[in-house]
């Protein structure tokens, strides 16, 4: 049975900084896409970021590129979500979010693509 359990969220002051972790288990995907998804109230889930465990490829939205920064540590099967410069916008729900390695890179930030989700942590950024 797949887990995501995701942690590191919390409130901070824009410019500030938080970083989020999602620990997997019960998986079998040596290669596989770890996405990170942001739901503010009202508003559709969207991407934010994902990698490619396989090889560490990574893939970011318009909106946090150059802001954000996802990692990997494959002994911890942990994926990481840095969030710098953070703005009063990326106020969400965070998810973490697998899925398999077939499908193609067009729909790394697809919610829609994924099959196992985390139960999600909350970002809060203070103007």
């Amino acid at each position: 049975q797949v887990q995501l359990v995701e942690s590191g969220g919390g409130s901070v002051q824009a410019g500030g900084s938080l970083r989020l972790s999602c620990a997997a288990s019960g998986y079998t995907y040596r290669r596989a896409y770890m996405g990170w998804f942001r739901q503010a109230p009202g508003a559709e889930r969207e991407g934010v970021g994902a990698i490619y465990t396989g090889g560490g490829s990574t893939y970011y939205a318009g909106s946090v590129k150059g802001r954000f920064t996802i990692s990997q540590d494959n002994a911890k099967n942990t994926v990481y979500l840095q969030m710098n410069s953070l703005k009063p916008e990326d106020t969400a729900m965070y998810y973490c979010a697998l899925r398999g390695p077939n499908g193609g890179t067009w729909s790394v930030l697809s919610p829609g693509s994924y099959n196992y989700w985390g139960q999600g942590t909350q970002v809060t950024v203070s103007s």
